[in-house]
């Protein structure tokens, strides 16, 4: 991926450094990175028109940076109008800024195999707000565009390169659970800057 904004770039820098030097603690990485994160969704004059692009049917998740030693990775999901994710986790955590429009949050836990889940409260972010969560705290929910006319765009940042990790969605009716590795929406882009120079 090629960011040229100054500003993404100090992004990227800041949170290596954080990442560098908090050996992992949650407790340090989720109040300061929400405050990185904060500054970069502050503006809006940064994201390249190709990770903003919709999808007349499904949400877009576009890689825009890894971390080398897959520590962390920040994507940007676009969301066309009505849109939403399944129920699922991260099973890392997980930072979210929103950056245009706006998105609902639905929480939920799980209940005994066989019974629906449990609803833990809605959330709601407008451009500049910021939140995180994290398996520890809960971290299973079902996201949407807030609009039916207008796309919506969020910053996210997880604990790890999220495209490539096993997770899970849920069946809220049954709290049955099955696998799932998201990928990312600029696979392509990724395979080429991937391939050998030969």
């Amino acid at each position: 991926m090629n960011i040229p904004s100054e500003r993404f770039q100090q992004f990227v820098r800041d949170f290596t450094k954080l990442i560098d030097s908090t050996d992992g603690d949650e407790s340090v990485i989720l109040p300061e990175g929400r405050k990185i994160l904060g500054a970069l969704v502050h503006a809006d004059d940064w994201l390249p028109e190709r990770y903003a692009q919709p999808h007349p049917q499904y949400y877009q998740q576009y890689l825009l940076h890894a971390d080398p030693r897959d520590r962390f990775s920040v994507v940007s999901f676009v969301w066309g109008p009505g849109q939403k994710t399944p129920i699922h986790n991260h099973t890392v955590w997980a930072i979210i800024g929103m950056l245009r429009g706006g998105e609902k949050a639905e929480n939920f836990r799980l209940s005994a195999e066989g019974t629906p889940m449990l609803a833990a409260g809605t959330e709601e972010l407008s451009p500049g707000i910021v939140e995180s969560i994290a398996p520890s705290t809960g971290d299973i929910h079902r996201v949407s565009n807030l609009y039916e006319d207008r796309v919506s765009i969020s910053i996210h940042v997880y604990g790890g390169n999220i495209g490539r990790i096993s997770r899970h969605v849920f069946d809220a009716q049954t709290s049955t659970r099955k696998h799932f590795i998201s990928g990312y929406s600029n696979e392509s882009e990724l395979a080429t800057e991937r391939a050998p120079v030969l």
